[in-house]
């Protein structure tokens, strides 16, 4: 159980760090990170130098990395042009009437690119980067707009058809449990019970943050903001291609002409031995979402606000200089929170909680809350991906022990799951949407953790024991 108290550590180092000591999280998680490489230590020696190095190399190389500080880059750059201004014009022309007009925005965005991106971390980006400084220029506080924002990752798991769902089923296709296709209904519709939080939620955010709407006075007539401000929609332009060019029939031709299917992935293996075969490459696998949208969104805002930017090298060199602070925050921590994800994974974290998994025996309802908490602790450092590769399988099959039928159990076990983006202190997105809101991501972790993260893994236990039914 060596890799379950590296967990406990963890967690542990950085909560006493950052919330007792007041340091910042920045040093929280490199001290957290120590705390499990200490594990490695006592498990391999002098061997643990090999594993610990790769570790943070790979980290080093995730594009949630590359994508965290190219969004506090482009945060940044925005807030130096009025390209930004005249589209939250445009959208409080339309929405600005109604209290809390942008967060629901963001609620009911978050759920529609999640069904469609199913990736949380660019669900996370192509909506935080609209509606977070939206939300910002309506009053609201910067770390509550990316709570929302990061909030909202969760529904890129649970709608159909993410690769999530797909590693799941699979492995419960081999084993004979299930098809593919008994899940989806049930899917669809713990989606949408997890959709219908949200909304709840955001209206009570709403009201008790006394957010209002825009004043009558501060709102440009339509016409007018429009005229002014049209090439301000162009900011969407570098959310659809990407989506474009790896969803739909545009992806498909496009796959087709360029060869990308005939290519195989590796086979995935499963914690309990059952290897998936082989699945064909797609779109999404060799165009990133979370990587290009940075990328084009970065370059549309330097055409459009380049009457507004630096002209000289010295006047750039000054403006990146005062963006640094955030990029080391945001950077350090990324680093750190992948690289102990990393080492955890070698520690064997997956395979001892599959343990605990599968000895489990009791009632439905205490089956669920259990089997609820173990995959919630396995999605702070993984991702939900390789939760599911890890102990999905194995968690459907002990709640179907249980008495829950097995496209039910199925469906609970991946909305525990789809909570990786509001787990703290590792979750991808939340640093994500902490670089678009330009705010310290540790002022995001005990509201997630109230609003999401725990509210979601009793939505689980509901629909596990049919109290909301699917």
């Amino acid at each position: 159980m060596v890799g379950v108290w590296a967990l406990v550590a963890f967690v542990g180092v950085i909560i006493v760090w950052n919330a007792v000591f007041k340091r910042n999280i920045g040093e929280a998680m490199i001290l957290g990170f120590v705390a499990v490489c200490g594990f490695a230590f006592v498990t391999d020696g002098a061997g643990a130098w090999s594993s610990i190095g790769e570790a943070v190399l790979d980290s080093m190389q995730e594009e949630v990395t590359f994508a965290g500080l190219a969004f506090v880059f482009m945060s940044y750059v925005l807030t130096r042009t009025p390209v930004l201004d005249k589209l939250i014009d445009l959208l409080n022309s339309v929405l600005g009437r109604l209290r809390g007009g942008p967060v629901f925005t963001a609620t009911v965005a978050g759920g529609i690119f999640g069904a469609i991106a199913h990736v949380g971390a660019a669900v996370t980006a192509a909506v935080g980067s609209v509606t977070v400084p939206w939300m910002k220029r309506s009053g609201v506080r910067p770390e509550l707009a990316a709570t929302v924002v990061a909030g909202g990752a969760g529904m890129g798991v649970s709608f159909p058809f993410s690769a999530t769902m797909f590693i799941l089923v699979g492995g419960l296709a081999a084993q004979g449990v299930m098809q593919p296709d008994e899940i989806v209904a049930p899917l669809a519709f713990a989606g949408l019970w997890c959709l219908g939080y949200r909304l709840v939620l955001a209206f009570f955010l709403v009201r008790r943050n006394g957010i209002q709407p825009i004043s009558a006075e501060d709102r440009i007539p339509f016409g007018l903001s429009l005229r002014s401000g049209w090439t301000s929609l162009l900011l969407f332009v570098p959310i659809l291609i990407p989506l474009l060019l790896t969803r739909g029939p545009v992806a498909e031709a496009l796959g087709t002409y360029s060869g990308v299917g005939d290519a195989l992935k590796k086979p995935v293996e499963l914690a309990d031995g059952t290897v998936l075969a082989a699945q064909p490459y797609a779109m999404p696998d060799v165009i990133s979402l979370i990587t290009w949208i940075p990328v084009l969104m970065i370059a549309l805002v330097l055409f459009l606000g380049r009457r507004h930017l630096p002209k000289t090298v010295s006047g750039w060199w000054s403006t990146i200089g005062k963006a640094a602070p955030s990029f080391g925050v945001i950077g350090i921590t990324i680093v750190a929170a992948f690289s102990a994800s990393n080492v955890l994974g070698d520690l064997g974290l997956a395979s001892q909680l599959e343990g605990v998994l599968a000895g489990l025996d009791a009632p439905a309802w205490i089956m669920a809350i259990a089997i609820g908490v173990i995959i919630v602790a396995i999605a702070i450092p993984l991702t939900a991906s390789a939760t599911m590769a890890a102990v999905g399988p194995v968690a459907v099959v002990a709640l179907i022990g249980a008495g829950v039928p097995a496209p039910v159990a199925a469906a609970a076990v991946l909305i525990f799951a789809s909570t990786e983006g509001a787990s703290p202190p590792s979750g991808a997105p939340i640093y994500v949407a902490a670089g678009i809101a330009r705010v310290d991501p540790v002022k995001t972790f005990v509201p997630l953790l109230k609003y999401y993260c725990l509210p979601i893994l009793a939505m689980g236990v509901f629909i596990a024991t049919g109290l909301l039914p699917v």
